[in-house]
């Protein structure tokens, strides 16, 4: 069967991602991808192997917009990242979308870098331009903009104070900043909300 067979495909092409075919031959590049036809890449999207792409993931790139996810990253169901003229550089091993999905954008000139090991989940967002940094993770329906998390290890590190800078709760992070060890909670207004250890929450007996 040729591609102009599948049922969607040209309204796939008019949108600038993928058709079926080209999708499901993701994996000869060593992507991970269950269900070809719920996932909508773009055609310029630079995936490295090992990436799983789980059912209705968007990766669409527009306007010279840039998207590179590196190896061993897992794109959970309701991942949606969108770069209009920005950067979008995730790095390996970062697992996003778990528990509701989430979306990440990137409008002309933004750059948003997330570092190895990241964690986002709980349906929360990222957009302007933001540093989330290797081991960080995002809990929650967090609403991220202009934000920098700080590098550290994964939240598998025994030590809760040499883990990413985390964010959890709900509500807005806006131009917050949280460092290494370190972590906001909050169910509002992240800015008015005290940084703290992480050893606070993760106390050792």
């Amino acid at each position: 069967m040729s591609q102009a067979q599948f049922p969607g495909d040209d309204a796939r092409r008019q949108l600038g991602f993928l058709s079926l075919a080209e999708t499901a031959a993701l994996a000869h590049r060593g992507v991970l991808i269950p269900d070809p036809r719920s996932a909508l890449v773009s055609a310029d999207v630079q995936l490295e192997d090992g990436i799983v792409l789980w059912p209705n993931v968007v990766l669409q790139a527009l306007d010279l917009g840039r998207i590179v996810i590196g190896r061993g990253t897992y794109l959970l169901p309701g991942t949606r990242i969108v770069a209009t003229g920005g950067t979008i550089t995730i790095g390996a091993g970062v697992e996003i979308g778990e528990e509701g999905g989430f979306t990440i954008k990137a409008g002309s000139s933004e750059v948003i870098e997330i570092g190895d090991g990241a964690r986002l989940l709980g349906g929360g967002s990222l957009s302007h331009s933001c540093r989330i940094g290797r081991g960080a993770q995002i809990l929650g329906p967090i609403r991220c903009q202009n934000c920098t998390l700080g590098d550290g290890g994964t939240y598998r590190d025994p030590e809760p104070d040499e883990r990413g800078g985390v964010l959890k709760g709900s509500g807005v992070a806006r131009n917050v900043e949280v460092p290494r060890g370190h972590v906001i909670q909050a169910f509002g207004l992240f800015s008015e909300a005290p940084v703290r250890r992480q050893s606070y929450f993760h106390p050792k007996g």
